[in-house]
């Protein structure tokens, strides 16, 4: 085998190739550095003498689905100048690891694609090694991602595993990248990330969220002046969850005919009108419904008009809009609207602070799917530093993980 081979497919670079064997279908390629070519470890000086030799193993390359063993006369040197008797230093390799760099990356261009067991079925090896592999990756590339480019972030907590474990993450809504995990959901979990943002000396123009009192107190001490925008999406979320309280209190009290035609609206409820299906019927049916409930036909059609408040042609507009909702929610009787009345009150500035920062919390969203696809198809991660360096860097995932992940 040619010392050119041997650089550009195994990345083994000035060593001699001695002798090639092939036992157990296996490929060992026997290297070793001529003594003209040896130098001190410590000091460089080509002064130097032998004094012994083992042979050591490093997984390369394979060739197909053969593997591949570069066999190394491993040297000890003495140096004639400084005194130092070392181990020659091993150009190929890191450390004390029994696999060359060419390896390492091989698995881990496998690893990015592939789940860590497919790759470790397919090389040969314990998943273990396969794992570290790319946690060395996660953790050089996106450790500590930096905040000094931070403008608009959202912040939301997502549940993971059993046990009621959250974690509260911090969405960079410009790259889409995860640039914080913490563990928990309240407040206290975003104090380190607020200490690394004012060391990067970031501005922060406007913070995503959803109406969490936790998250709000943490924002407004660590970034008073920054605007908070409550995300719509939550909002309206907010609605329906009491559209569907209101409902379920109906149903416990209406009449066997009023309960079979309520029947089956929880959902038809939620959509918007332009997703109802002709087809099935479900207009017909919702119209019949909200025909013979007077509080049901209030609170659906007020939760309908607060999705106008987005589209408002500019602030002045939206803020007639809500205290026209607010108003109407409050005269409604309805103890379920009069409560949100009261929430939306609250919130008021963070309702209409989307209209100078059309932001929101629905990228945050989307890669919270991607959290729970991931860990559900990965049964779970017992490494926790693994999962966070997984999170950190998601948004480069060019596929998703399967298997035996953690």
């Amino acid at each position: 085998m040619s010392t050119s081979l041997l650089y550009h497919a195994m990345g083994v670079r000035n060593y001699r190739h001695v002798k090639t064997e092939y036992k157990r279908g296996e490929v060992l390629l026997h290297v070793e550095r001529p003594l003209k070519w040896l130098r001190c470890p410590a000091c460089h000086s080509p002064e130097v003498i032998l004094r012994g030799r083992k042979q050591r193993r490093f997984r390369s390359v394979p060739i197909g689905q053969t593997p591949v063993w570069i066999v190394l006369d491993h040297q000890r040197v003495g140096c004639g100048e400084c005194g130092a008797v070392l181990w020659d230093r091993i150009d190929f390799a890191e450390g004390r690891a029994r696999f060359t760099r060419a390896f390492a990356r091989f698995a881990l261009s496998l690893a990015l694609n592939m789940c860590l067991w497919a790759v470790a079925q397919q090389l040969g090896v314990g998943w273990d090694l396969v794992k570290e592999l790319k946690r060395d990756h996660l953790q050089r590339c996106f450790d500590k991602p930096s905040l000094r480019g931070l403008r608009h972030i959202a912040i939301d907590e997502i549940h993971v595993g059993k046990g009621g474990r959250f974690l509260s993450l911090v969405l960079d809504l410009h790259t889409g990248a995860i640039v914080y995990v913490g563990e928990g959901k309240g407040g206290d979990a975003l104090d380190p990330f607020w200490r690394r943002l004012k060391q990067s000396g970031a501005r922060i123009e406007a913070v995503a969220m959803d109406m969490s009192a936790a998250y709000i107190a943490a924002v407004r001490r660590a970034l008073p002046h920054v605007p908070i925008i409550f995300d719509h999406f939550h909002v309206v979320k907010l609605v329906n969850d009491k559209l569907t309280a209101l409902r379920r209190e109906l149903y416990r009290t209406a009449d066997h005919a009023t309960r079979k035609l309520l029947k089956g609206t929880r959902w038809l409820l939620l959509k918007a009108p332009a997703n109802l299906s002709m087809e099935r019927n479900e207009w017909e049916h919702l119209e019949e419904a909200l025909a013979l409930n007077r509080p049901l036909a209030l609170a659906y059609y007020l939760k309908e008009e607060l999705r106008l408040l987005w589209d408002a042609a500019d602030r002045e507009q939206a803020v007639g809009i809500l205290e026209t909702w607010i108003a109407r929610a409050h005269a409604s009787g309805i103890a379920h609207l009069q409560s949100l009345a009261d929430t939306l009150q609250c919130h008021w500035h963070g309702l209409l602070a989307w209209f100078d920062h059309p932001i929101g919390t629905g990228p945050l969203e989307g890669v919270n799917n991607k959290i729970r696809a991931l860990t559900r198809q990965s049964y779970g991660f017992r490494d926790r530093e693994y999962f966070r360096l997984q999170l950190l860097g998601l948004h480069e995932t060019r596929s998703e993980l399967v298997g035996l992940a953690s």
